[in-house]
């Protein structure tokens, strides 16, 4: 009985011995750092469809704008000379036909009598139809040139934030010629990636992006064929994305490649003077041995790599 409570004692006062790790090589993910730039997904200019002058500029840069919004006004003044032009030759032709109309009420009253022949009834009914079809020729004239006045109303194309407008109010602009460009469709990072690491992106993969003192994940949506200056142009969506200043510049850290290396938990690495120790057990005693840390894993700030002083099948002990 004393000598089961001696045992009982010498555990209870003996330190506890640390939980061991074994060390062993996994596979660490190389990643690189560029810049990305936001882009709008669709760049969609806004473009006058008469000449003349702009006499109305509803929008400014940074302005939201939907399908259809008036953006601005641009007004032909000789658009109104030949509306007039038009009033007038209808008016015109319209006495016209009402006289053409008299002289057949007459012709067919002389026909009737006997007194003219059927052959100058036929000529005042030609003379009828021949006003109506100038008065529906001189008609569909006057709406092609109204309806070229309404053009005059600039209109958003598509859904979108207005990125920049080249024109001010009073500025005489041609046909087709840009009022403003309008950036929509959502926005995303456009990466250039050196050439030589290529071969190691991956449509879909895991892009961390940093900006605004926030941590993103995007995916890389697309990987362009063609390279451009030496580098690899791709686009990468994300949920998030700051996008009040358009060709913005945001780092992003891009996977290019992987490694075997070996990691420990941070609580296992002490510091005293300056160097860095990591506790490895021998003879069922731990001793600190001195190691060369790397940067933390990207995705991981609990773990860090080990560069020297440990090896495959070390066992570290864990506080």
């Amino acid at each position: 009985m004393r000598l089961a409570l001696l045992t009982a004692a010498l555990l209870a006062t003996a330190p506890a011995v640390a939980a061991g790790l074994t060390i062993e090589p996994i596979t660490i993910t190389e990643w690189k750092a560029v810049y990305g730039r936001i882009e709008a997904r669709d760049l969609v200019p806004a473009r006058s469809r008469i000449g003349g002058i702009v006499i109305d500029l509803l929008v400014t840069e940074g302005d939201e704008v939907k399908a259809g919004d008036r953006i601005a006004t641009v007004r032909d003044d000789k658009i109104e000379f030949q509306i007039a032009s038009y009033d007038a030759q209808l008016r015109a032709l319209e006495a016209q036909l009402a006289r053409a109309q008299s002289e057949l009420e007459r012709g067919q009253s002389l026909v009737d009598k006997g007194i003219a022949t059927t052959q100058r009834l036929d000529q005042l009914r030609t003379d009828v139809d021949v006003a109506l079809n100038q008065i529906a020729s001189t008609q569909a004239q006057r709406s092609v040139v109204v309806q070229q006045g309404q053009e005059g109303a600039v209109l958003a194309p598509a859904d979108g934030r207005v990125l920049t407008v080249p024109v001010t109010r009073g500025a005489v602009v041609m046909p087709g010629e840009q009022i403003a460009s309008l950036g929509g469709g959502g926005f995303f990072l456009r990466l250039a990636i050196p050439e030589r690491h290529s071969a190691s992106l991956v449509q879909g993969a895991s892009i961390k992006i940093t900006g605004d003192g926030q941590e993103l994940t995007g995916r890389m949506a697309k990987i362009y064929p063609q390279i451009d200056n030496g580098r690899v142009v791709a686009d990468v969506e994300v949920e998030g994305l700051d996008s009040a200043f358009v060709d913005a510049r945001v780092l992003v850290e891009v996977p290019v490649g992987e490694r075997q290396g070996i990691v420990v938990p941070r609580e296992a690495v002490t510091t005293r003077s300056g160097i860095d120790f990591v506790s490895v057990m021998r003879d069922g005693q731990p001793v600190a041995r001195a190691v060369v840390l790397g940067e933390p894993l990207v995705g991981d700030a609990g773990k860090l790599e080990v560069l020297t002083g440990l090896s495959a099948g070390d066992v570290v002990a864990l506080p």
